[in-house]
């Protein structure tokens, strides 16, 4: 596994507004502290989110990419891409695929964080099929389609985008080989989901319930009681 010290760029993959936030905005939050420069790549706005049916949906999508921003900004990013699929309805075709690896192709990461394509039958809300489908179409976007000079030729020969290989894989809460202490960064974490105030204002108890889900991963990891961790998949990719 690579030392935080080895990586200079981070990709952070995800189906939807806030889902980075959820799963690992305490552990962003690290890297962006050791001055590595993290940029999200949201495959959907999230516009089939919410829970205030008063709102009209369509002014879900523009609330939706204005709460990641603030969000992100809260753990250290700047930048943001916003792919604009529906959501409820990704699937994991040839064009999510080329339109990430055209994202790795120009961001040039050492390290990318996406979710895992398989699913959960322990806790169904890990397993929603947009975030299936963007692990799997994020997962062969690293391998082959990046590093594959002639997948999807068109990027190099219309947008100049050479290949590019990422060395690691993270996916958060998937079978997890590595634990991230989070304690220190738990509140801007907080502070990150707060900001999605469309999806979490109505939540009552919302800190609580992430500070217990953090302690049970640190438990797992066999650390002391008192702290907090973010779990990952991680894998190399060669």
């Amino acid at each position: 596994m690579l030392e935080d010290s080895e990586v200079k760029r981070i990709l952070v993959v995800n189906a939807h507004p806030d889902d980075v936030d959820f799963s690992a905005a305490g552990t962003v939050a690290l890297w962006t502290d050791a001055g590595i420069e993290v940029t999200y790549c949201v495959v959907t706005d999230g516009d089939a989110g919410g829970y205030d049916e008063s709102v009209p949906r369509h002014e879900i999508a523009p609330m939706r990419r204005a709460e990641q921003t603030a969000a992100a900004k809260c753990v250290g990013v700047s930048d943001l891409r916003f792919l604009g699929y529906p959501d409820g309805r990704v699937e994991p075709t040839l064009g999510l695929r080329r339109d990430l690896a055209r994202v790795i192709r120009q961001v040039r990461p050492d390290r990318l964080l996406c979710p895992t394509p398989e699913r959960n039958y322990a806790r169904m809300p890990a397993s929603h099929p947009d975030h299936r489908a963007v692990g799997s179409a994020a997962l062969d976007a690293v391998y082959p389609d990046a590093r594959n000079p002639f997948a999807f030729p068109e990027l190099v020969s219309d947008e100049g985008l050479a290949a590019w290989t990422v060395r690691e894989v993270w996916m958060p809460g998937s079978a997890p080989n590595h634990y991230v202490d989070v304690t220190s960064t738990f509140g801007r974490k907080v502070a990150a989901l707060r900001a999605h105030e469309s999806q979490t204002g109505q939540m009552e108890g919302l800190e609580d319930f992430i500070r217990g889900w953090l302690a049970r991963n640190a438990g797992q990891a066999g650390w002391p009681e008192g702290r907090l961790a973010e779990a990952f998949q991680v894998m190399e990719t060669g």
